[in-house]
């Protein structure tokens, strides 16, 4: 497998050296390169990336902005030389986030990874089960990247900056630094109902509905006022 990349810095030390670590990366090939984020936006519409190395403080438009308008299909590598954006990254769904100078060895790691997360997709995309059963969303937990199977959640709370994602197969749920309104995109409408400002649930997963609570596997959860006309009309659906 091969994956196209981008280079956005406009640091000419920076775009040269990712470009070296790239030329020397086997899997890996360079499709543009931009040391002007503006150019950059102009092109994300209209062109398809595998990975785009992205900086965060660049003129005009920074990192995190720029970041906003990529497709989710696109992943972003944050490479910067300041720590306190980490978890800033990560809320917009950054795959990865690397500290200058960056190291070969630490490039190749980020790569690797990208690697994992691309095959995986490959392989269930091409599984003889439709694509609702094979589809996954893949967080970060415990200093590992893993793939948690739409089928296999039954609901999602949140918790300020993290999440937990509740499975039919783990005793304990799956604890990710995302943020509710982010990981609401990722999860098909057809499959999952937001339900309160903390909770999404799997539609078919919903026991018993009682005035402003509902039960997913025999936990009680509540119904946001804001949500409440959104479960009544799916629950009318049904009859």
């Amino acid at each position: 497998m091969i994956l196209t990349c981008w280079i956005i810095d406009d640091e000419p030390l920076a775009l040269s050296l990712l470009e070296t670590y790239i030329r020397d990366t086997p899997g890996l090939r360079m499709t543009g390169k931009y040391n002007n984020p503006v150019s950059a936006m102009q092109d994300i519409v209209t062109q398809k990336v595998d990975l785009i190395f992205l900086d965060i403080q660049m003129p005009r438009i920074n990192g995190m902005e720029l970041a906003r308008l990529i497709p989710p299909e696109t992943k972003i590598v944050f490479i910067t030389a300041f720590k306190e954006y980490a978890l800033e990254g990560y809320r917009v769904n950054a795959f990865d986030y690397l500290l200058k100078p960056v190291s070969y060895d630490e490039f190749l790691t980020t790569f690797r990874k990208a690697q994992e997360w691309f095959a995986a997709i490959a392989k269930n995309n091409s599984g003889h089960q439709s694509p609702l059963q094979t589809d996954a969303v893949f967080v970060k937990s415990e200093h590992r990247l893993i793939p948690v199977f739409f089928k296999d959640i039954l609901y999602i709370e949140g918790l300020k900056d993290y999440i937990k994602i509740y499975t039919l197969h783990q005793d304990r749920p799956i604890i990710t630094l995302e943020s509710m309104k982010n990981m609401e995109t990722l999860l098909p409408d057809m499959l999952f109902l937001r339900v309160h400002r903390s909770f999404i649930v799997r539609k078919d997963k919903i026991q018993t509905v009682n005035r402003n609570r509902l039960t997913v596997a025999n936990r009680e959860i509540p119904i946001g006022r804001t949500y409440k006309q959104e479960v009544l009309h799916y629950i009318d659906s049904l009859s």
